[in-house]
């Protein structure tokens, strides 16, 4: 006997560090809302994203693939439209699919599967952001990172990011109303704001949440001479080694980052309540997650574009039918989304449709419904602004290896050391661990190969963006698809029958 698949709404923050929430056991930052799904369902404690930069996480995430097999290398690596997503296989599977929000999609193809998509994105789909590998250590002071997020932050009425995360509320909102009116099969949602991303910007009553003096400070911070190589980079693209910030504009960006936390974990909690009063919450798996971390001033980096802790970890909790409450130390990562949605969309007895490319995640399904899972592993690669050489990353049991052609290699033992202020790639006790990863790397990737490739398609998007910008711009940025003539009530309608249309619930005759 068969009976509906559970629902699944996902909720993506952009930029959200778990380490920074109350859910993951932040004293300061609260996060009633995300706090409440983490008790009643699963709460993976050791869960990365697969490439700490936007668009090629979010690529990784709906492909259940990693960037290298798809070219996803940067902000403006084309997403192809031939590679299938979980949007794609769970239409196949009989869910209804809608995006509202941000997924960064670069490419003429917005909606990558989707049914639907009620927002435009907040960020450019052309090939503009494209790095340059050629010249690696120059800056492109257009839409490169600097030090202004940390050094204006603080409190304002509204910003361009609010503005996009109300309108990403308010539809997927509605749009959870129009699913349970219709009731015509199981849906997926996605609802994928920006908060808590740079610029460091609060509305006063999430900053007032917070008294200034009760902000903890970076607990390791490095000067620029102690750094590894690769973060000196990094330090030198965000300009932090040259731009210098004092304690007041750091408290006030870490201050304002915890109130945006707050003002997304608000959106959670609207998107909950929305489904418990549309008669859904029970058969629906609510799902929180980011696409990447955020330094935050830890060892004296921010925002993203590194593999250490906060920069690669990603919340990741899940709650609903079947879901058993608890905690789970394996490591996992976003790729592992698209199986364990495919077991979700099985359990109502539905048949999981054949999949069109092979997959790198694992399902966790089984795992968040009591059982067992031997996977303890999370594959990472960055291969965008700020290097000139693939970054590699894994991370199993209680180590992780970070490698670049580049860079010396990087071992950490995140037992001992979860700050990860002792390199042990040269400790002789470690060496036999460092040289397996080492060896395990060189058989996993080609990495100068993969260079080659990620030169070749920048050369490839600078020659088609340049030419997109003479004469006549056919824009690729979504454009929502409205007709106000047929939305709320008009002439040609009986505004009673547009009332009980739209009521809900609806009245009993």
């Amino acid at each position: 006997m068969t009976h509906q698949a559970p629902n699944i709404v996902l909720i993506m923050a952009d930029q959200l560090a778990p380490q920074f929430t109350g859910a993951y056991g932040h004293p300061l930052v609260k996060t009633p809302h995300m706090d409440a799904l983490a008790a009643r369902g699963r709460r993976m404690d050791t869960a990365y994203c697969n490439a700490p930069l936007c668009a090629p996480s979010r690529f990784s995430f709906m492909s259940g693939q990693f960037v290298t097999r798809i070219a996803a290398y940067d902000n403006a690596s084309e997403f192809p439209a031939a590679v299938p997503t979980f949007a794609h296989y769970l239409r196949q599977m009989g869910y209804r699919t809608c995006l509202s929000g941000k997924m960064h999609f670069v490419g003429p193809d917005q909606l990558h599967g989707f049914e639907e998509r009620v927002t435009t994105d907040i960020y450019p789909a052309d090939y503009a952001w494209t790095p340059d590998w050629e010249l690696a250590d120059e800056r492109i002071d257009k839409w490169y990172h600097n030090m202004d997020s940390v050094r204006e932050a603080g409190v304002a009425a509204t910003t361009f990011q609010i503005e996009y995360d109300e309108e990403v509320a308010f539809f997927a909102k509605r749009k959870i109303f129009d699913y349970a009116r219709e009731q015509s099969g199981p849906f997926c949602l996605v609802a994928s704001f920006i908060h808590p991303h740079d610029p460091y910007v609060a509305r006063r009553e999430w900053w007032d949440l917070y008294d200034a003096s009760d902000v903890d400070m970076p607990a390791h911070v490095l000067e620029r001479a102690g750094q590894d190589p690769f973060s000196q980079r990094l330090m030198d693209g965000i300009e932090a080694s040259a731009v210098s910030v004092s304690d007041e504009e750091v408290r006030n960006a870490r201050h304002a980052y915890y109130a945006n936390t707050s003002y997304f974990d608000s959106k959670v909690g609207e998107l909950v309540a929305t489904l418990e009063e549309a008669g859904q919450l029970d058969n629906t798996v609510v799902i929180v997650t980011s696409d990447h971390g955020d330094m935050l001033g830890e060892r004296g980096l921010w925002y993203k574009m590194n593999f250490f802790e906060h920069s690669a970890r990603v919340p990741l909790i899940m709650a609903g039918p079947g879901v058993v409450p608890g905690t789970s130390a394996n490591a996992c990562s976003l790729v592992d989304i698209l199986p364990t949605m495919l077991d979700i969309g099985a359990a109502g007895g539905g048949e999981k449709p054949l999949l069109g490319q092979p997959i790198d995640g694992r399902s966790l399904w089984p795992l968040v419904t009591g059982g067992r899972d031997d996977g303890d592993e999370a594959i990472g690669e960055y291969c965008a602004e700020m290097a000139g050489h693939p970054v590699f990353m894994i991370r199993r049991g209680r180590f992780k290896y970070i490698h670049c052609d580049a860079d010396p290699p990087m071992l950490f033992d995140l037992e001992a050391d979860p700050e990860e202020r002792v390199n042990l790639a040269g400790d002789a006790a470690h060496c036999d661990t460092a040289a397996a990863f080492a060896a395990e790397v060189s058989e996993r990737w080609d990495s100068e190969t993969i260079r080659r490739d990620v030169i070749l398609t920048q050369k490839q998007r600078r020659a088609v963006h340049s030419a997109m910008q003479a004469g006549t711009l056919t824009s690729w940025d979504y454009d929502p698809p409205r007709d106000a003539s047929q939305e709320y009530v008009r002439n040609h309608m009986d505004w009673t029958v547009a009332a009980a249309k739209t009521r809900f619930p609806p009245l009993k005759r």
